[in-house]
C-alpha cells in the first residue's frame, strides 16, 4: 500500500461519517508539494465552499495522526466538478450513459486513449462504445478496471 493509499485508507471512514465520499487522493510536486483531495457528497448535492473547508478541517486532524508525509505540504480540497474522475467501481455504474474519457494502461486495439459512452458497469469491468469510421459505425469495447489508468466525465452542452 503506497502513502496515498495509506491516507485514503485512513479518512475515508470519518469521511463517510460525515457525509462525504473521497473521490481521489494525489500528491503533486516535488519542492513544494500539496497534497489534493477531491470529495462529493454522498447525498449528491453539490460540493459547497463550506463542504471544503469542514473536511479540509477534520483532514488536517486525522492526517496529523499518521503523519505519513515527511516534507511540508499543503493542502487542497475540491468537488468532483462537471469532468469528475472516476476512480472506483461504483462512480462508473452511477454514471452508465454518460460520454466519458479514458486512458489504458497499455494498447487495446492499438490505442491507449478512448472518448465514448459507458455502456454497461459492474464490480468487475466495463463496456464503452465508441464512435469510429468503421462498417457499423462503432467500437464496442470491454475493460477491467485493472486496465484503465485514468477516467472522467466528459460534460455534453
Amino acid at each position: 500500500m503506497d502513502i496515498l493509499q495509506k491516507i485514503e485508507a485512513h479518512i475515508e471512514e470519518p469521511y463517510r461519517l460525515e457525509g462525504y465520499e473521497v473521490v481521489r487522493v494525489q500528491l503533486t510536486g516535488v519542492k513544494h508539494k500539496t497534497l489534493q483531495i477531491m470529495i462529493d457528497r454522498i447525498d449528491g448535492v453539490e460540493i459547497t465552499l463550506e463542504d471544503c473547508t469542514k473536511v479540509s478541517r477534520l483532514t488536517s486532524i486525522l492526517l496529523d495522526q499518521i503523519d505519513l508525509i515527511e516534507d511540508a505540504y499543503s493542502l487542497e480540497m475540491s468537488s468532483a466538478g462537471m469532468e469528475r474522475p472516476l476512480t472506483k467501481p461504483h462512480h462508473f455504474i452511477k454514471n452508465v450513459g454518460k460520454k466519458v474519457s479514458l486512458n489504458t494502461h497499455t494498447l487495446i486495439k492499438s490505442r491507449k486513449k478512448y472518448i465514448g459512452t459507458l455502456a454497461r458497469a459492474d464490480e468487475h469491468g466495463i463496456n464503452l462504445v465508441v464512435p469510429e469510421e468503421l462498417v457499423d459505425g462503432s467500437l464496442d469495447i470491454d475493460l477491467s478496471y485493472a486496465d484503465i489508468k485514468n477516467a472522467k466525465i466528459k460534460p455534453e452542452f
